[in-house]
């Protein structure tokens, strides 16, 4: 008998070999089986809550990956993969969970049949490059045109990306608010955290509005506030991070006086104080005075009477955004104060929206910002809408960094198809298997779209194969008529650089997932131990 060696802790899971690689896959299939409906503009959505009880509707594949907790270790690829394709391009995050699922899927069967995991890898690298040359070769670059026709190419870029979204009845009046946010942001970079996005819950989702400027709540405020005149034009805007107000003494602050007089002096010396920084703000010119800190009773009544606005305890981003929108510097100090630290703007104003107060700059000289300020009813339902935002603003910011487009609804994906499948054909060996089952996956993205929008799949894609064989590359699923259509000429447009994106990080996701074939779980240390404590009778010690 040959002793067992131990090198591995005792209880450390191991599995490998052909049966740990099919249930690395199996588990990656329940993956995209959760986000499979929601593809397309007849997806559905998932309600999703957490542990503390928070609910969350979504249809956004990378918003549903994050909230499920995924614990399977292969598994948790398909989400890392979701989530790249969201912060680098805001769209496609459920494509390419699907795509890379259904890679797998058709693979499935060789790997049951022995083939080795290596010969899998070089198919699918292979598959991706081709896949990816093709979009490069069909895209149709957008030569710069006159403002007005790059506008509207924007906008059916930014169409397209909310039809599969919970707002898609409003797609008019958003895809024009995004395309105008995004435009108005400076060129070469876009930076995002230059848009804002407020939520008022009521009215409807058409009252919604863009603001060309800053615009945030109007925050906690003393007696006096309203005595304040509550818009300016060319106005001054002091920035602080000063509180104005009397301090509390620190608890353990001693000071010992012997008469009243001394006392009052104390006193007086704290009103100073005080008083010297309200004058130093109105005599620097400033109507407007922001700070990020409180601002007490008595300076908002000082300013009141000197017909300044003042808003205390406002959010440091708001904070920010103002002050790259409007110039000006955060002040800590506002000892010999320089008119060149104040901001600037055309108009300020305070207006009502909803139940809520809005303090609204616009026409700020320093930067270009905007502040989408979002109505409608439920709060899921305000969250959902950002969250659309978000994707068509990260779309539209994509499509002006890199002007070409291919045509969506699953047209791209069928073309890809049939480019790999006559590759395919022409190469020896296994591998010429492999390529034509890569092939058919691409075919899963225009087969879903028929799936959730309850058509026959199997009838159109058929249809759709023989289009593409006559060398109609842009026809697609037209899920408003129930049948196929030219979706170039149709305005379904996505950038290709999404495409590419979504077929890179999905074949690197499945190439990834088929090279692994041992998982080893170590066990968690100390786990099983039983906490120590005082046995039975043991007498305290010491």
């Amino acid at each position: 008998m040959q002793p067992q060696v131990l090198v591995l802790k005792e209880g450390t899971d191991q599995s490998q070999g052909k049966p740990q690689l099919i249930s690395n896959i199996n588990a990656c299939q329940l993956v995209v089986d959760a986000v499979r409906t929601t593809l397309g503009p007849r997806g559905m959505d998932k309600l999703i809550v957490d542990h503390s009880g928070k609910a969350v509707i979504s249809n956004d594949g990378a918003t549903i990956m994050k909230l499920l907790d995924i614990v399977h270790p292969a598994a948790k690829t398909l989400v890392d993969i979701a989530k790249s394709q969201d912060a680098e391009v805001g769209d496609g995050t459920t494509s390419v969970v699907i795509l890379a699922g259904e890679l797998l899927k058709r693979l499935k069967p060789f790997v049951e049949e022995g083939v080795h995991p290596r010969i899998l890898v070089k198919a699918v690298r292979t598959a991706a490059r081709l896949a990816v040359q093709k979009v490069h070769e069909l895209a149709v670059k957008i030569e710069s045109k006159s403002p007005e026709e790059q506008r509207e190419l924007l906008r059916k870029c930014a169409v397209t990306a909310m039809s599969s979204k919970l707002i898609h009845q409003q797609r008019d009046h958003f895809s024009k608010m995004v395309v105008d946010a995004v435009l108005s942001l400076d060129a070469p970079l876009l930076p995002l955290d230059m848009i804002g996005i407020k939520k008022v819950t009521g009215g409807a989702l058409e009252d919604s509005f863009l603001v060309s400027g800053v615009a945030f709540k109007k925050t906690f405020s003393y007696a006096g506030f309203e005595m304040q005149p509550k818009s300016y034009d060319n106005c001054k805007i002091a920035l602080l991070n000063i509180e104005l107000e009397l301090k509390a003494e620190r608890d353990n602050a001693e000071v010992r006086v012997d008469n009243v007089k001394e006392y009052q002096k104390v006193v007086d010396a704290e009103w100073q104080i005080l008083y010297e920084k309200l004058a130093a703000l109105h005599a620097s010119g400033a109507n407007v005075v922001l700070s990020k800190l409180p601002i007490g009773d008595v300076a908002t009544q000082y300013f009141a009477d000197r017909d300044m606005f003042c808003a205390g305890r406002v959010a440091e981003e708001d904070i920010r955004r103002t002050q790259r929108a409007c110039g000006g510097a955060v002040l800590s100090s506002v000892r010999d104060l320089q008119p060149a630290a104040l901001g600037r703007c055309d108009n300020f104003s305070e207006r009502q929206v909803g139940g809520e107060r809005y303090n609204i700059f616009s026409g700020c000289p320093a930067a270009k910002t905007c502040t989408l300020i979002l109505r409608g009813g439920a709060e899921q339902f305000l969250e959902e809408t950002e969250r659309s935002l978000h994707d068509a603003i990260m779309i539209v910011r994509r499509t002006i960094k890199n002007d070409a487009v291919v045509a969506g609804g699953g047209a791209i994906d069928m073309e890809v198809s049939k480019h790999l499948r006559d590759y395919s054909k022409g190469v020896a060996g296994k591998e010429q298997l492999l390529v034509a089952a890569a092939a058919r996956a691409f075919e899963a993205i225009p087969r879903q779209l028929c799936d959730n929008a309850g058509f026959d799949a199997t009838n159109l894609l058929n249809k759709l194969r023989q289009k593409h064989h006559q060398g109609e590359v842009w026809y697609g699923v037209d899920i408003q008529r129930e049948d196929i259509a030219d979706n170039f000429a149709s305005c379904v447009w996505e950038p290709a650089v999404v495409k590419v994106n979504a077929i890179t990080a999905a074949c690197e996701a499945a190439a990834q997932i088929l090279s692994v074939d041992e998982t080893i779980k170590n066990v968690k240390s100390g786990g099983d131990m039983p906490a120590p404590g005082r046995g039975m009778g043991r007498p305290r010690m010491g």
